[in-house]
């Protein structure tokens, strides 16, 4: 993936972090006693599919709102100005309703080991993505972006 030199410099795309944790996790659940959460399969189901549909509108909002406001929605291309309205449940960061989707596609799948990955794929999405990105944004757009940051939530 080419990365724009006026970007965060994030050079694998967050939903293909969530993507391969998720598939490594099912396919664990192959070889690995743990193979289910040991609940009946309509309520994972039920529940899965309430997560990933919270977690797909969330992220659909985010990402539609930065293409209205003429941004670049991925973190490979420029960020030309500061998206600050607040969607229900959290900033409008398309990254950060992903772990929704995968919770429920862990839960709705019957992953327990796919679900206890989550914490590190949380982690590494901190740390390889969030935190570049901030460091980008502070740079680019300084007090503005200070102060935004100083007014919403993460990741809820």
């Amino acid at each position: 993936m080419a990365v724009e030199p006026d970007s965060a410099g994030v050079r694998f795309p967050p939903p293909f972090i969530y993507l391969g944790a998720l598939l490594l996790g099912l396919s664990a659940e192959r070889f690995i006693a743990l193979r289910s959460f040991g609940m009946d399969w309509r309520l994972l189901v039920a529940a899965g599919a309430l997560l990933f549909v919270a977690g797909a509108a969330m992220m659909l909002a985010a990402a539609g709102l930065f293409r209205r406001l003429g941004t670049n929605v991925p973190p490979s291309q420029p960020t030309t100005l500061i998206a600050t309205t607040v969607l229900i449940g959290g900033p409008a960061i398309p990254c950060t309703s992903a772990w929704r989707i995968y919770a429920g596609l862990a839960i709705g799948f019957d992953g327990p080991i796919a679900f206890a990955l989550l914490p590190l794929v949380l982690i590494a999405i901190q740390t390889q993505v969030i935190a570049r990105e901030e460091r980008y944004l502070e740079a680019k757009f300084g007090d503005d972006y200070r102060r935004y940051k100083a007014e919403v939530r993460r990741w809820l």
